[in-house]
């Protein structure tokens, strides 16, 4: 057997450190730090990387922590000068692994170098002798109080002195936490003999250690003083607090399917005892499982870190939706205080479950053209959870739609696919259709599962259809001067119903001009009174008309054809002069430019000409602007204020020409400020007015 070998150096030294995460049968490397040596060679392998595990010592009175350190947890007699214990440790799957361990009492006259790690407390502590290189107060190594102590109260811890008090007598004080900072009180030093004392027990959860600065100074001697010594207590942790679930209960969800070692979810305890001592090391355990169906232990739980991982494949939800585990959590390596936790898993669906038609087969029959008709509803049923993606279905048309005149789609139920029509059905071109529809689940399936087929035949049921033009909207080009009883165009249509001889009639719809016929045997399109480019029924040179075609079954079916009519323009409109009335100064006025429109379009428009008429060529002149779209009329002289009838014979580029009158109201002013004065009284010309007014004023004098 190999042995892991420490000398033996008291109560609560460190004797050894562990690394190892597990064992092997044969042979171990051990880390070992100071106070140990290794008696004879093994040889460790670590799996997982993990720096601590977790440890347990046969024998109470050694102690392992996570990290592998041996501790004495008390004082042991070695009567055979060894003692043999073994130390189980659990790697991450949570199998355990054994090793012992031997620890020998090592002479102390042997050349073995000792290092006390939990240091033990000194009865005296001296200050330092003062050094002329030192910048800094004196420290001391910490020492190590319990926590909890029972007393009785107060207890000496040491004795602080200082060589000085060889000479005269000193006094000793103490500052810092836990003496004159908060916590205050917790320790004292007795002024004449150095004593320090604790005064009450000390909680590690509340504070794990304390400085305090020890000061020596003489009592009647001015001069003599001590530089300060600072000295740290550390609190020795004790297992006076068990773990406390961070919550209760844990609630965690897994899928049905999931395999063996699949994690899922995680419990965590916490505990406020020293997490480096197995005082504040957290270990789990299951204890029991509610259902244990299908088999007991479902579940297992990773002792270190609290992961809970699936054990046992096969679970089922739609028979056990739902696992309560009850979960103990304990330190000192499981063997301490402890407390239970439960939690709660629930089964999420997998999609085990295929949905399955209710029917299979389906006979329906549907009238041909409607678009967008219910064709069936296809019902399914599904194991899995309800509402879950695992029960929601989805469906597609395998075959027997090769034009793709359906669909079909996922019912507001989620369990009911609805066929409906896409494209309009055609008796006379194909009479039935047989569809095979497959339905799924939105999620896939878990492993291998059957899908579900139904089988839909559908009947075209004939209806009788309208008849069709074609094209649908038939355009042709004639010239707007076509005399009446001019065939326009012959606009016939057919009976999709081919298996029935029925006569179709023919009907003007929409011809809101009323210039056209229609034959009601033919079909034949003739003009009925003239047409006019220029009407306001002539949209864009377009004029529009629906024609009507009516077969003759019981219930008569009507189809609709649109005929356009591109008129082709003919000069028949000749330019006028847009003004009417203008007013214009009879002294240096300037050009009055005056527009000109035609209603015919291009080419029977602009440019347009322009000729004085009679004698408006006595007193005015006329000059087209630089597009020939307007004429430019001017005064020729000066001339009497008083309204003058313009004639302007106005020509389009074809010389097709009407004389437009302009009434030219000459005011007497210059330039292009017209004002006009009332120029006239009782129609008579202004030196009638004139003479009037000097009657008048000379009988008022009278």
């Amino acid at each position: 057997m190999n042995y892991l070998n420490t000398q033996y150096c008291g109560w609560k030294n460190k004797l050894s450190k562990l690394l190892p995460l597990m064992f092997k049968a044969t042979s171990i490397i051990f880390c070992l730090k100071h106070l140990i040596y290794l008696k004879s060679s093994v040889t460790f392998n670590n799996c997982d990387g993990r720096t601590r595990t977790l440890f347990q010592s046969v024998d109470k009175r050694f102690d392992v922590n996570t990290d592998g350190t041996v501790m004495l947890q008390r004082q042991v007699t070695l009567h055979d000068g060894h003692k043999v214990f073994s130390v189980h440790a659990w790697d991450s799957s949570g199998k355990k692994h054994t090793v012992s361990v031997k620890v020998e009492h090592i002479r102390h006259h042997k050349e073995h170098h000792m290092d006390t790690v939990m240091n033990i407390s000194p009865e005296v502590l001296t200050f330092p002798k003062s050094s002329k290189r030192a910048k800094r107060g004196w420290v001391i190594p910490p020492f190590h109080v319990p926590e909890n102590s029972r007393g009785p109260f107060p207890v000496k811890l040491v004795q602080i002195k200082s060589d000085y008090a060889k000479e005269t007598q000193m006094q000793y004080s103490i500052t810092g936490e836990g003496a004159n900072e908060d916590p205050k009180g917790i320790f004292t030093v007795e002024r004449l003999s150095g004593n320090l004392l604790v005064t009450q027990p000390l909680d590690r959860e509340k504070k794990a250690s304390y400085r305090l600065i020890a000061h020596a100074t003489a009592r009647d001697v001015s001069n003599i003083e001590e530089k300060p010594m600072e000295i740290v207590i550390n609190v020795i942790d004790q297992n006076d607090n068990r773990p406390v679930f961070t919550q209760n209960p844990f609630n965690g969800h897994v899928h049905e399917a999931a395999g063996k070692g699949y994690e899922f979810m995680t419990v965590t305890a916490t505990d406020a005892d020293d997490p480096e001592t197995n005082n504040g090391i957290v270990s789990y355990v299951i204890v029991s499982q509610e259902p244990q169906f299908p088999k007991p232990n479902m579940f297992d739980i990773n002792i270190l870190s609290g992961t809970i991982r699936v054990r046992e494949p096969g679970m089922d939800r739609e028979q056990w939706p739902r696992y309560t585990l009850l979960i103990v959590a304990a330190d000192m390596e499981g063997e301490g205080l402890a407390t239970t936790g439960t939690a709660v898993i629930t089964i999420n669906d997998s999609n085990d479950n295929p949905p399955q038609f209710e029917q299979t087969l389906h006979t329906v029959s549907i009238p041909e053209n409607e678009l967008g008709a219910i064709v069936t509803k296809l019902t399914v049923t599904d194991g899995d959870e309800v509402g879950s993606p695992a029960w929601s279905t989805k469906y597609r048309i395998i075959s027997g739609d090769k034009g793709g005149f359906f669909s079909v789609s996922t019912g507001p139920s989620q369990l009911e696919g609805i066929i409906t029509t896409v494209k309009p059905l055609d008796f006379e071109k194909t009479k039935q259709y047989v569809l095979s529809v497959v339905v799924e689940n939105d999620d896939p399936f878990v492993g291998s599962l059957p899908t579900s087929t139904a089988t839909v035949t559908v009947h075209v049921e004939d209806v009788n259809e309208p008849p069709e033009f074609n094209p649908k909207e038939k355009v042709i080009f004639k010239p707007e001067d076509s005399p009446v009883d001019t065939v326009l165009v012959t606009y016939t249509a057919t009976d999709p119903d081919t298996g029935k001889s029925q006569k179709m009639t023919y009907k003007m719809w929409a011809d809101d001009a009323g210039w056209l016929s229609v034959s009601p045997e033919t079909g034949v399109i003739k003009v009925r009174n003239l047409m006019d480019r220029e009407s306001a029924y002539v949209k864009d040179g377009k004029y529009r008309v629906i024609i009507l075609a009516v077969d003759d079954a019981t219930s008569p079916a009507t189809g609709t054809g649109t005929l356009v009519i591109e008129l082709e323009n003919v000069n028949d409109n000749a330019p006028i002069i847009n003004e009417s009335n203008i007013t214009i100064c009879n002294r240096g006025s300037a050009p009055f430019l005056l527009s000109i429109t035609d209603k015919d379009g291009p080419p029977f428009g602009a440019p347009f000409s322009v000729e004085t008429q009679g004698e408006t060529s006595k007193n005015w002149s006329t000059s087209m602007n630089d597009t020939s779209t307007g004429v430019f009329l001017q005064l020729k002289s000066t001339l009497e204020q008083g309204d003058y009838n313009v004639v302007l014979r106005v020509y389009d580029q074809h010389r097709l020409y009407q004389d437009s009158s302009i009434q030219a109201t000459v005011c007497d002013c210059t330039g292009d400020q017209v004002l006009c004065a009332k120029n006239r009284l009782g129609g008579l010309p202004l030196s009638g007015v004139l003479g009037i007014l000097g009657a008048i004023s000379t009988l008022l004098r009278m």
